[in-house]
């Protein structure tokens, strides 16, 4: 309760205090044992930069209170530390702040500052500067990225390794900071971009936002977090539909124009979520442009660079804007800070307390830079406080406090005192690199790039009665999560907006790039044969060898084993068919079995033409090997079976096409080759035929024999099992030696010519032959290109046709007289040629 009353007159003393010349300023700079440079953006708006032609002081138009908070801040911590029994105990911290006004230039006079030698205004050129002592042991700041590059730059290169100054930032946050070669003494108690960028891709992926604008201010910051943003939504499926920067000096002349352009390129991409990397400036600048030229609401993704900013709040009609969300260092709060700034505002009205703080602060000394706080003169609690439970000054505690930690081990304190020893930059940078240390019972560690990574807070922009309220709505820390529920979208439904080139291919399809955008693209059906594997492929993945798939797929199928089998109608009528020919071929040999010493058989050749029939019947039978699956033992039987049997045809039907060619075209040479070619020697020309055909196929099996091959490519779904021709020269040697035959029985019988009333035994072994001739050719032709099912089919086929052609052509006819027309089945209608010769020739 005493606490409360304490507060509540230190705040109503400090709010209704006169506008008298304060001291606020006064505070901002203590001697100690050891001094601690302070880097704020106490002002903002520079106003004689651009005209500046001389070397004057720069000044700056207007306060910035978050710069004035967070120095507030720095002088709270030391003053805990110095105060604490423990930390630095016998010691004292003291502290020179120096405003930067968010100027390079500004920046860059107390920087080169805190590197004169301690008590003096000049930087030593030495030889050696082991023993050389900067004027601080420390900087704190600045907050911005591009200032800390000038700054680290600077403090680690301008002079020699072994007395850099160590810099702790609490809000510079570019990556490009996190290279510790080039910048060895530079440590920050915020988080990097990356880790912003990476907690922004999440919630973009989380609500499927995959077509946004991405907007930065042109400074370090904005350009190294769009970089950043660029180089991880293109491997997340996240496509920009359109990039840009800001300027970050509105008095430039093209400022203007230049906020107009980019928020008409905006809307023509028809996005509808922006992602803002921008301080509180520029960005203030592109809402009320965005305000002002009719955007619309859209949902803005940003920072703590200007989310907690009242600037960026006080922009007219902000909250038509529509929906802001984005993420914000996830910090503590530091106790007693907010009664320490009410106590120290109510102390800085008294005449008393700041003539003694301008005596502490050595204001009077104008040897020294006065670049403290100029905007500081007439500020009030009442100006700061709406600021002091938004703007996080957990940063700026630590980064102080780890400094102190750093110097308690430097200097090997004890719980009682600590040695008033010189203490050089590299041993604090040793400490601060493995110096794990506790604020407020919090534990932090810097990591391998100097920096710290506590997590963030989603908050969205909450209004109510017309004031902004901070909504925290999600966390991230590795991981996000995100209370949606929570989440009240400026829609005309309040539901979550869309913001997609493109909609979520469904299952089975895959993207196809439309236009010169490679993230616009339409949802193309995966094609037969291939399958979809995720949403966002932008091809189907093919099937297997082994397997198919149909149109639109999600997985593969295994294909089915195709050949001809014994079941399918085609077969059932070939095998009909397969029937018939065999039974055909089994009456012609009972038939001709019956008549064997009739004239008519004996011209056909007797038992030879009982060989014959019974090759064709073994021959019409190797058609069941083409049906059913085939083997890799199965496959060379095929070939061989069918070759094998037609030319024991054949060669039981070589002697009488010889004897027919010996008689009617070589009369002279008749008798003495007569007797090699009738009676029993004739036999001996047919074992001849069939054992060299025997040889033939025992080469045939060695030079290359029909295998089983499997075809996935001739039908879509199945898997195609046939005999495939291994060499073709091998497959010519099988069967051109019965194609010779043929071509010998052909050329002996096919011009000759026999008497009248006689039956023409010649006639039937020519059109036998050239029925042969025919079907091959045209089985040659299509069982080269044939591959598919149908290419056993074509086997059977032409095994049947030739057998049917051999039978009707030269056995039909004689089964014919001897059935109808036993009459001509006489010596004398059926004579052999041989017989007709005198008998002293056959001698």
């Amino acid at each position: 309760m005493q606490l409360g009353l304490g507060l509540g007159l230190c705040l109503g003393c400090a709010w209704a205090a006169p506008l008298s010349p304060w001291c606020l300023s006064a505070q901002l700079r203590r001697p100690g044992d050891f001094v601690l440079g302070g880097l704020f953006p106490f002002g903002k708006d520079t106003l004689n930069l651009a005209a500046r032609s001389e070397p004057t002081l720069l000044l700056c138009d207007r306060l910035f209170t978050d710069g004035l908070i967070w120095a507030l801040a720095m002088r709270f911590a030391i003053e805990q530390i110095n105060n604490s029994s423990w930390l630095l105990p016998g010691l004292t911290l003291g502290y020179d702040m120096r405003d930067t006004c968010f100027e390079p230039l500004v920046a860059l006079q107390p920087s080169l500052l805190f590197l004169t030698r301690n008590g003096t205004r000049a930087i030593g050129v030495l030889c050696d500067y082991s023993e050389y002592q900067p004027r601080v042991a420390a900087v704190i700041g600045p907050h911005k990225s591009d200032l800390c590059l000038l700054t680290a730059k600077l403090f680690s290169s301008f002079l020699i390794p072994q007395i850099f100054p160590l810099q702790v930032s609490y809000g510079a946050s570019s990556e490009a900071l996190s290279n510790t070669e080039l910048y060895p003494s530079f440590y920050r108690t915020v988080p990097s971009d990356k880790n912003l960028v990476e907690a922004v891709v999440l919630l973009l992926n989380h609500f499927g936002w995959n077509w946004v604008a991405t907007v930065a201010s042109d400074d370090e910051y904005g350009r190294g977090a769009q970089a950043l943003f660029l180089s991880m939504a293109g491997t997340n499926s996240i496509c920009i539909a359109f990039e840009g920067l800001i300027p970050t000096e509105l008095a430039e002349p093209d400022a203007t124009k230049q906020l107009e352009n980019t928020i008409k390129l905006i809307n023509s991409t028809k996005v509808n979520v922006i992602v803002l990397f921008a301080h509180s400036v520029p960005a203030q600048a592109l809402l009320q442009h965005s305000l002002a030229m009719g955007l619309g609401k859209k949902v803005w993704l940003g920072s703590e660079a200007w989310l907690l900013s009242d600037i960026a709040t006080s922009v007219p009609n902000i909250q038509s804007v529509g929906t802001v969300l984005g993420f914000v260092m996830r910090t503590g709060t530091v106790p007693g800070f907010q009664e320490f700034v009410a106590e120290l505002f109510s102390s800085v009205a008294q005449e008393e307390f700041c003539r003694r703080s301008r005596e502490l602060s050595g204001l009077e000394d104008t040897e020294v830079l006065d670049a403290h706080c100029g905007q500081c003169g007439n500020v009030t609690l009442g100006d700061i406080w709406p600021m002091l439970g938004v703007t996080p000054v957990q940063p700026v505690h630590v980064a102080v406090y780890s400094v102190a930690h750093a110097l308690h081990r430097a200097l090997g304190c004890t719980s009682k005192e600590c040695p008033k020893t010189p203490v050089r930059s590299w041993q604090l940078l040793h400490f601060m690199n493995t110096l794990p240390f506790e604020v407020n019972g919090q534990s932090f560690r810097f990591d391998q790039s100097h920096g710290t990574n506590t997590g963030y807070k989603l908050i969205l922009w909450d209004w109510r009665d017309g004031t902004v309220t901070y909504l925290p709505v999600g966390d991230y820390d590795q991981s996000l999560y995100v209370r949606t529920s929570q989440i009240q979208f400026h829609t005309p439904d309040k539901k979550e907006p869309t913001s997609e080139c493109f909609r979520r291919c469904q299952p089975g399809q895959f993207r196809r790039i439309k236009g010169f955008n490679l993230c616009c693209y339409d949802c193309t059906d995966c094609s037969e044969n291939t399958f979809w594997s995720s949403t966002d492929s932008t091809s189907c993945s093919p099937c297997p060898q082994h397997q198919w798939a149909p149109t639109r797929s999600t997985r593969c199928h295994d294909r089915t084993e195709r050949f001809l089998s014994w079941d399918e109608p085609l077969a059932v009528a070939l095998l009909t068919l397969v029937a018939l020919t065999a039974a055909l071929s089994c009456g012609a040999a009972l038939l001709f079995l019956q008549h064997l010493q009739s004239p008519l058989v004996q011209l056909a050749g007797g038992a030879r033409s009982l060989l014959a029939l019974l090759w064709l019947l073994l021959q019409s039978l190797s058609c069941c090997l083409h049906v059913g699956r085939p083997s890799a033992a199965l496959c060379p039987l095929q070939q061989l079976c069918y070759a094998l049997c037609l030319n024991g045809c054949l060669s039981s039907l070589l002697p009488k096409a010889l004897e027919v060619t010996l008689v009617t075209e070589f009369p002279r040479c008749a008798p003495r080759l007569l007797r090699w070619v009738t009676h029993g020697r004739a036999w001996l020309v047919v074992a001849v035929s069939i054992l060299t055909q025997v040889l033939l196929c025992w080469c045939h099996l060695h030079l290359g024999p029909d295998y089983l091959v499997a075809d996935y490519e001739s039908l879509p779904r199945e898997v195609l099992l046939v005999c495939g021709t291994q060499s073709w020269a091998a497959f010519a040697l099988l069967h051109g030696y019965n194609s010779c035959l043929a071509f010998i029985c052909f050329l002996c019988t096919f011009m000759v010519q026999t008497p009248g009333r006689r039956y023409n035994v010649a006639r039937g072994i020519t059109f036998a032959t050239f029925i042969y001739f025919i079907i091959w050719i045209f089985f040659l032709v299509i069982f080269a290109t044939l591959r598919t099912v149908l290419r056993a089919v074509t086997q059977i086929c032409t095994i049947l046709a030739t057998t049917l052609g051999i039978l009707g052509s030269y056995f039909v006819p004689k089964c014919y007289i001897l059935v109808f027309r036993p009459d001509l089945n006489t010596r004398d209608y059926c004579q052999n040629l041989s017989d007709e010769q005198p008998e002293e020739d056959r001698q």
